[in-house]
């Protein structure tokens, strides 16, 4: 009996020490934020917040109303912002659940370090979400356009990049680690997606937007920004976008294709795409060389090829190897001639050379934009021609030849 009163009291004693849910807050007192958008103008923080209408999203029952309210304010930093929605909002902002920020492009070309500051110290935001500019617009117009098959837009601008990264490789989904440490490092500059809105922003906030087969106003990805230090500068096309995600190894299936008989075209679908990037110095010379391996399969031929013949697939993978080296040389060149490293080739040379990088490290962009040089080979090899191994193209065009006749 007395050791069962011990072991009460200690139980008891114990118990009191349990710090139990002291921070506890009520779902019900929460805005579940999906997406921020910040603009800057005139000295002064804008921010829009995209937050969920949570009787709309569970469906159970069917209303006119939005899945997402949009709340916006002005402060003179962005925390007191965020703390001044609270008068437009019946609800304090919930950031655990985020998944896009959006940049205005004005501040994106001022300066976002203090923006990833204060991302970065609030404990209550996770790290799993991604960054996009507004190109040539604001954050706050871009979040207010509604958007069909997703309910939640944030959740439509987050998945577009995710998939098209995976499968199209001309945008890419930037995560807040992986930003501060391309903006804080001297061998590798920042990029973010773009985000334009495709169509009239006005129809784009109206409900009517998403109750049509076609939607007029669309928001799309469109090229890769390219930052210096945390400064956007400058716009990549679709191509230099690709070349970029896949030395960076961000893409994990892609698209390629290559010119066929007189004015025909055969496509290979990629799945397996592995870069290798080494570096040397030589003297005071650095060099960059860029070995990518791909694997595909023929996706559509429109040519009249004979595909069971080796020779053939010989000359179709020495095909698609020229014509990748050469799209990816151009676009190396082009990018290089913006004097920004967003390849992270400075990286490379750092780690082979450590006692040389300390001298040039300061000078870095001028001597990736002139001195640097950069070797790219490229080995392509065809795994499988689908189930058909000749097209039925030669048939069908013999008999466009004698019905002609």
């Amino acid at each position: 009996m007395r050791f069962k009163r011990i072991v009460l009291v200690m139980i008891t004693s114990l118990a009191l020490l349990l710090p139990g849910c002291w921070d506890a807050r009520e779902l019900t007192d929460l805005s579940i934020t999906t997406a921020l958008g910040i603009d800057k103008q005139d000295g002064q923080y804008t921010v829009t917040a995209q937050i969920l209408n949570p009787g709309e999203v569970a469906g159970e029952t069917v209303t006119t109303r939005t899945a997402v309210s949009i709340y916006t304010m002005t402060g003179d930093t962005l925390f007191e912002a965020i703390r001044k929605l609270t008068t437009v909002s019946p609800r304090r902002l919930y950031l655990a659940h985020l998944r896009m920020v959006v940049f205005g492009e004005e501040i994106a070309r001022e300066g976002v370090s203090d923006v990833l500051d204060f991302l970065s110290r609030d404990h209550d935001m996770r790290t799993d979400f991604y960054f996009a500019v507004a190109r040539e617009n604001t954050a706050e117009n871009l979040l207010k356009v509604m958007t069909p098959l997703e309910q939640i837009p944030a959740d439509k601008m987050a998945g577009m990049l995710e998939t098209t990264e995976r499968s199209w490789a001309s945008v890419g989904s930037t995560s807040i680690d992986e930003l501060i440490a391309s903006m804080s490092s001297t061998g590798k500059e920042a990029n973010i997606t773009g985000i334009v809105i495709s169509g009239d922003p006005d129809v784009g906030t109206n409900l009517d937007n998403v109750e049509r087969i076609d939607s007029i106003t669309m928001l799309e990805a469109k090229g890769m920004g390219i930052f210096q230090n945390d400064r956007l500068i400058g716009w990549m096309n679709e191509e230099q976008s690709q070349t970029v995600n896949i030395l960076n190894s961000k893409v994990t299936n892609t698209v390629t294709w290559v010119p066929c008989g007189e004015d025909g075209k055969i496509t290979a679908e990629v799945f397996e795409i592995n870069p290798e990037i080494t570096g040397t110095v030589e003297g005071d010379q650095p060099k960059i060389k860029v070995k990518v391996t791909e694997e595909a399969d023929i996706a559509d031929v429109a040519c009249v090829i004979n595909l069971r013949d080796p020779k053939k697939i010989n000359e179709l993978e020495k095909g698609f190897e020229e014509s990748l080296q050469k799209k990816w040389k151009k676009s190396v060149d082009e990018i290089r001639g913006l004097g920004t490293d967003v390849f992270g080739f400075g990286e490379v040379i750092r780690r082979a050379n450590l006692d040389y990088w300390k001298k040039v490290e300061d000078d870095w962009g001028e001597i990736f934009a002139n001195e640097l040089e950069v070797e790219l080979e490229v080995e392509f090899q065809i795994k499988k021609t689908g189930t058909t191994n000749e097209s039925f193209l030669k048939e069908i065009n013999e008999k466009i030849k004698q019905e002609d006749q």
